[in-house]
């Protein structure tokens, strides 16, 4: 059973992240320059939740306010659900699934060490499911 950990393995575990008192513009900006649809949010250090395109639309677009003035602590997603370097691919979509979320944070001994996507996920299992298939190829081959 592949776990978060094989995730953050193959993808790395360097975490883009920003201060929360950046502004929103500037958040969107890293974003686009890295090509990535969220970021890790930090207050001292620390993590204290996680920007993503959908925070913008729904709080910045729709709420009629402007990029440069509001910060992303007025915005952030917090309160995600955590998970663990160990925790099963499965776990993770079910997680993902039930709380209508594309990105959860990793954590281990509370600190974060990743961040993974729905994109991830998918990956994941369609890896799995190739292994899978060459090994049923060769068993039948051989």
């Amino acid at each position: 059973m592949r776990k978060v950990s094989d995730i953050i393995t193959r993808k790395g575990d360097n975490v883009i992240s920003i201060d929360a008192n950046t502004s929103v513009l500037d958040a969107l900006i890293l974003m686009a320059d890295k090509n990535i649809g969220s970021v890790i949010i930090t207050e001292d250090g620390e993590y204290a939740g996680l920007l993503t395109e959908r925070d913008y639309a729904r709080k910045v677009v729709l709420e009629g306010r402007s990029s440069t003035g509001t910060t992303v602590r007025e915005i952030m997603s917090t309160g995600l659900p955590r998970i663990l370097p160990d925790s099963s691919i499965e776990t993770c979509m079910h997680i993902m699934s039930e709380s209508n979320i594309r990105y959860l944070p990793v954590f281990k001994l509370d600190k974060l060490c990743g961040i993974i996507s729905i994109t991830d996920v998918v990956t994941e299992t369609i890896s799995v499911h190739e292994d899978t298939i060459e090994q049923l190829k060769s068993y039948i081959q051989s």
